[in-house]
């Protein structure tokens, strides 16, 4: 059987077309949830159609700190020991597949080992060949694919950066997120007209650890926010741990005075989606927003050193190094990174689930 163990919003967001060829296609899998994110999940179920999950491990709020999470991750693997059987429905002879550079992926590759069933490692390869850029997710790549037998990659570049590693390495051509903009198109838009400014808008969304966990980290890129609002209007797309750290180190009154920001809750995927569409760039330090950015031609500036994704970089991708100059270089020619929709003849989430069948009894 095809089991796929997912956490985070963002790795919904990559698996769902894979869950969602399944259901079309009536082929039997079994979705565990973690519950490392618990916010926006049932928008997302709901934009894709997809049921609840099969089985939940925690039903806790988000986990947001570092207390939480080791004590979280240590019920996880404790109910896996004991309920291994219920878990993974008895299988004996099937794939788990897990997702991404999270602990959540972590988890469930080691959960899966505890059953005695094959791991297939989604968005394998990825490499930023430093150990805290991005922390902890690069530690967490490595562990994850020393557990894994299959290694779904999106491209050639990920394939050679598993050359060590033993198992079958299966180059998917593009990142399952290609599916899922590809789907959002084929729904209606879920966002009212008074959610999109009238005003010229770009679009601010940051929650990494290296970002957001630190005072001088925080101070740094906020006050790169700051600078860019000076001439753009910002819609702030706030993710709890950075909300959180906002107030912590008092950065949240003085957004708020700011007229050219404006705070926003985070959206259901089709909404957001909605959002970049209509933006004039985009401003993060995520590698999805990195990747969907890419295949919709749209501007972004990443607040990172160092990124372990190549997507658009040198085309509408500016890795910005926090250096503002280059910033306002990349912004003062803004519409030479902007191009069309990346029409690509290929189906990651397809390419994976034909090379899941053989674990399928009857399909």
């Amino acid at each position: 059987m095809i089991h796929v163990v997912i956490g985070t919003k963002a790795q919904l967001i990559k698996m769902a077309p894979i869950l969602y060829y399944l259901q079309q296609r009536n082929i039997p899998y079994n979705y565990i949830s973690t519950g490392q994110h618990k916010a926006k999940i049932d928008d997302i179920l709901t934009n894709f159609g997809l049921r609840q999950p099969d089985y939940a491990l925690c039903e806790a709020d988000d986990i947001t700190s570092i207390q939480k999470m080791m004590a979280w991750s240590v019920k996880i693997i404790w109910r896996t020991i004991r309920k291994k059987k219920e878990i993974f429905r008895g299988d004996k002879e099937g794939i788990v597949l897990v997702h991404g550079d999270t602990l959540s992926t972590l988890l469930g590759a080691i959960m899966g080992r505890i059953a005695g069933l094959k791991i297939g490692h989604v968005e394998s390869g990825l490499r930023s060949f430093d150990l805290f850029q991005p922390f902890p997710e690069e530690i967490t790549r490595l562990m994850t694919f020393s557990l894994a037998h299959y290694y779904f990659c999106p491209d050639d570049r990920a394939i050679q950066n598993l050359k060590r590693y033993r198992g079958e390495k299966i180059n998917t051509v593009a990142n399952t997120l290609y599916d899922s903009l590809r789907l959002s198109n084929h729904f209606p838009d879920v966002l009212s007209q008074s959610e999109i400014p009238s005003r010229q808008y770009s679009i601010v969304s940051l929650h990494r650890h290296e970002n957001i966990y630190r005072q001088d980290a925080l101070d740094r890129v906020m006050r790169l926010v700051e600078e860019i609002s000076k001439t753009h209007f910002l819609l702030f797309i706030l993710h709890k741990p950075t909300e959180k750290k906002i107030h912590q180190f008092n950065w949240h009154q003085r957004l708020v005075e700011n007229t050219n920001i404006e705070f926003r809750e985070r959206y259901d995927y089709f909404g957001f989606i909605q959002l970049i569409k209509s933006a004039e760039f985009v401003i993060s330090d995520g590698g999805s927003n990195q990747e969907e950015c890419y295949y919709m031609g749209k501007p972004i500036i990443l607040l990172r050193k160092v990124t372990e994704r190549h997507d658009g970089l040198g085309e509408n991708c500016l890795l910005s190094e926090y250096s503002i100059e280059r910033i306002k270089e990349f912004i003062s020619t803004i519409d030479d990174h902007q191009f069309s929709f990346k029409e690509l003849d290929v189906k990651p989430s397809e390419k994976i689930i034909e090379s899941c069948l053989p674990f399928v009894k009857v399909y």
